[in-house]
């Protein structure tokens, strides 16, 4: 594969995890090694600083601030969520976008993201192939939900799992002391159609009763009778009763227990905003049980939790990021860096990759057989694949006694282009 000199563009999109910036500083740091890639630019707020020529220059910020991302939760350049037409429906973007990559001469394209991000760079590759202009993208995947097919699983997931489990284990000591006066805690956890999440509460157990009792996820349809079947069962056994709950959780019709209304129904990509699952099953269990029902809502709190982030996840972020620049120079274009697991025990992981076709299009759910029968629980199937996930800590530099985040010098990029119009 002949060698491609030129520039090299990043950017982040979508919601952010604990280590999404790990994978942008392996992407940095493998860069610098590679005379074929000049400029290191970074994308602020994602294809939206692309379209706009916001960029940044990464070669002029600290290395010290470069390796602070390892430690650095969120996204350092800026996230968005924003989807790319198809080319025929706004040919406009994507001449801009490739002016733009004209422009500044970026040969090296790489996105961390989830689903949507992958469908951007699987358009961005097609368009690039169409018009003649040499471009090797490659997607990072990057999701706490652990939905991207054809991959065993997602940076961000591991960290988030272990901040969940590490909660769950917490709160449930706090209900059990207290449980004669405040005996049902629910807890809501993101999750749109995949339970991942909600589901890796389950690492919490250590005895019998331990939080969480009950897990309910998108993937095993929720029926009301059940529900208050199962909540008043668990509390005469134990005398309390953990529940987490997706907030994606479903009846058996399909439809979500609770979404939200008015102006904000839908998000960007015209997904139905979902929140509130907590609320109604609360308002299920006072009222129909009579008990005294305490919620929790974690929201974005769980993906942020960088000072309890695992070790493995970070790590792993950080290797599909300098992969994919390795992979780049060595002519792979088009694809997803992915992980494939050859081993559970000992945990081992292999880099590779995987079509970004599989992963734009399609949702990898929990497997209904690593759910028990009654859909209110997981099996131990699920606890083998995930417990290897979350093992280690992230050495977290502390400043007066709090994290020292990275906060990289935004020194931009010289436009060359005429203000985009929107």
């Amino acid at each position: 594969m002949p060698t491609l000199r030129g520039n090299c563009l990043m950017g982040q999109s979508g919601g952010p995890t604990a280590v999404i910036n790990a994978s942008i500083c392996g992407v940095i740091q493998e860069a610098m090694k590679h005379p074929e890639i000049e400029g290191i630019y970074g994308a602020q707020h994602g294809i939206l600083g692309v379209l706009e020529e916001n960029l940044i220059d990464l070669r002029r910020a600290d290395p010290k601030e470069i390796e602070l991302l390892k430690s650095t939760p969120a996204a350092a350049l800026g996230s968005i969520r924003h989807k790319l037409p198809r080319p025929e429906e706004g040919p406009s973007e994507y001449e801009r976008i490739f002016q733009v990559f004209d422009a500044q001469n970026i040969r090296h394209f790489f996105y961390a993201g989830g689903n949507d991000s992958m469908d951007t760079i699987n358009k961005l590759s097609a368009y690039a192939a169409k018009v003649g202009y040499e471009l090797r993208a490659i997607g990072i995947p990057k999701t706490v939900d652990n939905d991207l097919a054809g991959i065993d699983h997602c940076p961000g997931y591991g960290s988030v799992a272990k901040h969940i489990a590490a909660i769950t284990m917490g709160v449930g000591l706090d209900m059990q002391s207290v449980h004669l006066t405040d005996p049902v805690v629910i807890m809501e956890v993101m999750g749109r159609n995949a339970g991942w999440m909600t589901a890796s509460s389950a690492l919490a157990r250590r005895l019998d009763g331990d939080a969480p009792n009950l897990i309910y996820v998108p993937e095993a349809p929720w029926d009301r009778a059940r529900f208050l079947d199962d909540v008043k069962r668990t509390h005469a056994e134990h005398g309390w009763c953990f529940i987490a709950a997706s907030v994606g959780t479903k009846d058996e019709s399909g439809e979500y227990l609770a979404t939200q209304k008015g102006d904000f129904a839908t998000d960007a990509f015209g997904h139905v905003q979902l929140g509130g699952v907590g609320l109604f099953l609360e308002s299920l269990v006072r009222g129909e049980l009579g008990l005294k029902t305490r919620l929790v809502r974690l929201g974005p709190a769980e993906r942020v939790a960088m000072h309890f982030a695992s070790l493995t996840d970070r790590d792993e972020a950080y290797q599909l990021g300098a992969f994919a620049v390795r992979s780049a120079i060595e002519g792979v274009t088009a694809k997803m860096v992915s992980l494939e697991r050859t081993s559970s025990d000992p945990y081992r992981c292999d880099l590779t990759y995987t079509d970004l076709d599989v992963v734009a299009n399609e949702e990898k759910l929990i497997p209904r057989q690593w759910l028990n029968g009654a859909g209110n629980d997981v099996t131990q199937d699920f606890l083998d694949y995930a417990r290897p996930l979350i093992q280690g800590e992230v050495p977290t530099p502390i400043e007066n006694g709090l994290p020292r985040y990275a906060r990289l010098r935004e020194v931009p990029v010289g436009k060359k282009l005429p203000a985009w119009g929107g």
